[in-house]
């Protein structure tokens, strides 16, 4: 899988190509496909461009996505930045009525479990987010069926990244049954998808987790984003 994380929290003045309202996350969708995007993973916004895992957004956007692409998997997330109380996110999943094909949900998180509850209840499916070795140890304690594990390096510094990377794979030893998907934000994006790619795991590319190409230029949009990684994919830079 090579996922594209279309907007996350990015605002246009951070980038005037982000996608906000549903037309644009599904157009972009459908040209990220095109090059090659096999999931896609949105955050919602309101009116205001703010992300929301309030129904109305959250239908329309997904909606929109289903009628551009069908046969594309689609996820949001469930971040408690966008509604800190475990009680409102819960709230929120059960009031979805056009539902993604997963969900997000950072392990770390206040009620995180009860979210991904929630989500597995509803049919969706839940992607485990790990920013940490411990997180993969509460992880382990979860009683609720993952789709996969997001091994999220959040490390600035590429060493940093990588490091974290493979603590947190070596803390879900060997024979993981849950699929993985392995990516970084910021400058350690490039770095830490090489290593996924050369460990044989998921990866994921957008602009919510780099605005710049591998050549440290301005990405023009997520797909020259995903085009990069697809040729980084074939000419990794250990090769170079």
């Amino acid at each position: 899988m090579l996922k594209a994380c279309l907007n996350g929290g990015v605002l246009r003045h951070q980038h005037p190509a982000v996608p906000i309202t549903p037309a644009e996350v599904a157009a972009d969708a459908v040209r990220c496909e095109t090059v090659g995007a096999t999931a896609v993973h949105v955050h919602p916004r309101d009116e205001d461009g703010r992300e929301t895992l309030a129904a109305e957004a959250v239908d329309a956007t997904v909606a929109a996505l289903r009628r551009a692409c069908p046969e594309l998997p689609v996820g949001v997330t469930t971040g408690a930045w966008v509604a800190p109380d475990p009680d409102e996110r819960v709230a929120a999943v059960e009031s979805w009525t056009v539902l993604p094909d997963f969900a997000s949900v950072n392990v770390h998180e206040e009620g995180a479990e009860r979210v991904a509850a929630a989500l597995h209840s509803r049919g969706i499916g839940v992607e485990a987010g790990l920013w940490t070795p411990a997180a993969v140890a509460a992880y382990r304690d979860w009683r609720v069926p993952c789709l996969r594990l997001l091994l999220e390096c959040m490390e600035p510094e590429e060493e940093a990244a990588l490091a974290n990377a493979h603590a947190m794979l070596d803390a879900l030893g060997g024979g993981q049954p849950v699929p993985v998907l392995l990516h970084a934000e910021g400058p350690a994006v490039w770095a830490v998808l090489e290593e996924a790619m050369r460990l044989g795991l998921h990866a994921r590319v957008g602009l919510e987790d780099t605005r710049m190409m591998p050549d440290g230029t301005m990405a023009p949009d997520n797909r020259a984003l995903v085009e990069a990684a697809l040729t980084f994919q074939r000419t990794p830079r250990s090769a170079e």
